[in-house]
């Protein structure tokens, strides 16, 4: 996603994201078709993926798949049900108090770990069997995001979710 020139309005604007966000749950897809694991901690390895997790190693654009905690309770409504688990819409982690949409582009820091969102995350064919009929539209505009992982290290779950300076290129 190109940005807009920083000094112009739109720039200012996106460039503006006080808000810090917090690492609410971790999870790995350890192999295809089988339940996500919660896991307390989770190593990220520069430009692979989770340790742990199935894609590891894979695309490096999804090297970590996020979800907006504050978007669970409207996919569940969407979806029919009173709640949803963070494993069954099959996220690595699941994180609250930022908007997610505004770190697609830029870079950002989770915990030690610096990530580079990279596109949404759209909703596979998996959620209609997941959430039943109509689950794949009820995540629509609410899967997430994918990121690459640029610095590796811990993530721990309580770490803060803090976007970097748009000028800032070596974090």
């Amino acid at each position: 996603m190109k940005l807009p020139p920083p000094d112009s309005v739109l720039g200012k604007l996106m460039a503006t994201l006080p808000q810090t966000g917090k690492v609410d749950w971790i999870g790995l897809r350890p192999k295809r078709d089988v339940p996500m694991a919660q896991v307390d901690e989770v190593v990220a390895e520069t430009g692979a993926g989770l340790v742990g997790d199935r894609y590891v190693g894979g695309s490096g654009k999804r090297g970590v798949t996020l979800i907006q905690a504050e978007h669970l309770p409207v996919i569940a409504a969407l979806s029919g049900h009173p709640s949803v688990e963070p494993a069954t819409l099959r996220r690595n982690l699941v994180v609250s108090g930022i908007p997610l949409v505004a770190l697609k582009g830029r870079r950002f820091r989770v915990g030690e770990v610096v990530l580079e969102g990279t596109d949404a995350c759209d909703p596979c064919s998996r959620m209609e069997a997941a959430l039943g009929p109509g689950g794949f539209n009820a995540m629509r505009g609410h899967g997430g995001l994918c990121a690459r992982i640029l610095k590796g290290g811990t993530i721990r779950r309580g770490d803060a979710v803090v976007a970097l300076d748009l000028t800032d290129t070596h974090a």
